[in-house]
């Protein structure tokens, strides 16, 4: 395990920055042109940061980026 202080300056950045990736994979997920495969390893990566962001946002926002079970086919 692994730990690190940051300020409250600090900590807000992280989490912008993990909200922006999200909603871009997000985004990038629902383009018909990007094959299967790159779909999955973006998922995949979703849920990395999501287990990431889980550790620096409040119960609401988790809520908000949860991944859903909905596959993009």
């Amino acid at each position: 395990m692994y730990g690190f202080m940051i300020n409250e300056q600090e900590r807000q950045e992280v989490q912008y920055l993990l909200k922006r990736e999200m909603e871009e994979i997000t985004f990038d997920l629902g383009d018909n042109r990007i094959d299967a495969a790159m779909k999955q390893a973006m998922q995949e990566r979703y849920l990395t940061l999501y287990q990431i962001f889980r550790r620096f946002a409040t119960s609401k926002e988790c809520l908000q980026y949860m991944p859903s079970k909905r596959k993009y086919n």
